[in-house]
Order: structure tokens, then sequence, then C-alpha cells
């Protein structure tokens, strides 16, 4: 009969109740559980097998290049990143009440681990995320303009409860990408939170935005009630490099 069980649970996707099952009905025997016990055992195992689904795809779906987290994040004076700010981040409230991120720096300091570790954590909390690399945001724009599926792609950026661009600076924005990237802007605008990571002030913005006033509506729309973290310490690949 057990065996008979499985194969429903596996038919109906129990999964969370199919991989406890044996363990479970092991316990009711040993503990004296009643059938209430039991069910309710089995049913909060199905729950929580299905939250961590969710979040396995959510974290797929991001695209993350790193595994970051919080816990492992540096909260030194010396990185001007205090534990109140990460606190602060880990509350999630740019995400619930919608606020821009931008996240300041000179290479190598951990702007792209410290975006992953707060995209990361978003997903672990139930909210959508996708990451991208500036430059290979540019080539997935141009390549879903060229096959058609530009209006699809661009609905799935404005809707995502975290969108993170990183690395912004490395190269001048084509025409076509920058009133892009100003349009998906537009529409995020206090509904959903951007966070972009750059080596680049802002005064400096205007050497790979050429067009003025795209370049104003984009820092408008970045800097307008947004959370700005500026890191400043020696680079940690340049310390890794050092005999």
């Amino acid at each position: 009969m057990i065996e008979q069980t499985k194969q429903i649970l596996s038919s109906l996707k129990c999964h969370g109740i199919l991989n406890s099952l044996d363990l479970r009905l092991a316990e009711a025997t040993s503990h004296g559980w009643g059938h209430a016990e039991l069910l309710s055992a089995l049913v909060t195992d199905e729950k929580t097998h299905r939250e961590n689904q969710k979040i396995v795809r959510r974290l797929k779906a991001a695209h993350f290049r790193t595994d970051a987290s919080l816990e492992r994040l540096d909260v030194t004076s010396k990185r001007n990143l205090s534990r109140t700010q990460v606190q602060d981040l880990r509350e999630l409230k740019f995400v619930t009440d919608p606020r821009n991120v931008l996240i300041l720096g000179p290479t190598g300091v951990g702007k792209t681990y410290l975006a992953s570790a707060l995209g990361n954590h978003a997903c672990r909390q139930g909210y959508s995320c996708l990451f991208f690399g500036m430059n290979y945001f540019l080539e997935k724009l141009a390549l879903h303009r060229a096959d058609g599926t530009f209006l699809k792609f661009r609905q799935k950026l404005t809707e995502c409860d975290l969108l993170i661009l990183d690395d912004l600076g490395l190269k001048i924005i084509p025409q076509d990408a920058v009133q892009d990237l100003h349009d998906i802007l537009e529409e995020r605008y206090q509904s959903k939170s951007t966070m972009i990571t750059t080596q680049l002030p802002l005064m400096n913005w205007k050497e790979i935005i050429l067009d003025p006033l795209a370049l104003e509506g984009i820092i408008d729309r970045m800097i307008h009630g947004s959370v700005t973290l500026e890191i400043q310490v020696e680079s940690y690949r340049k310390k890794r490099a050092k005999p």
C-alpha cells in the first residue's frame, strides 16, 4: 500500500510529502503520533518543499554570476559600509517601498558582490530579481530587437521586483539602447526597484550616455529618492595580487 501511495503522491507532484514519508512514518511509530500529528508534519513538509523550489526557481531566473550572501559581506569602517547600513538594506524596504539603489566605487571593491547578495536575499524573501552585467544587458537589448521579441523582454524587465544592472560605464551606450534604458527606468520609477553598480561618478555619465536629454532623465530617475552607497577601499583584486 505504501508503494501505491508513493506513486499517487508522485503523480500529484507532492514531492515534499513523498521525500519525507518514510521518515515521518518512522517518527509517528516511535513517538506515538496520532493521525492529525502525522498529517500536519507531512503537509508542513510539502509546504516547505514548495517554498524551497520557488526560491530555487527565482535564483535560477535571476542569473547571478556569484553565490553571494549578506552573511559573508565585509562590513568594516575601511569600506565605508556599516553593519547598520547592511541591516537596513536587509529589510528590503527599497523593494517593498520601491526606491532605486546606486552603488558607487572603484573597480574591485565588492560592488558586484554587494548587489548580488542583496538580490539573492530578495529572492529568498519571495521577490523576483533579474541580474545583468551592463555589457551583456546591452547585447540582450540588441538581440531581442533583432529577433522581434523585444516587447516580451521589456515586459520581463519592467515587471520584476528588483532589476540589477552591474558595472555601468565600461563603454559608451549606443543611442537606441540609451532610449531603451531611459524608458525602462521610466516604467519602473516608483513602482519597482532598480539597482545600478558603477565605478563612474554621476558627473561622468555624460561620457557614456551621449544624449543629454536622455542622460538627464536617467540620472533624475536613478537618484531621486534613491539609496546611494559609496564604497571606498583598496581593491580586493589588488590586495590578492600583492605578494
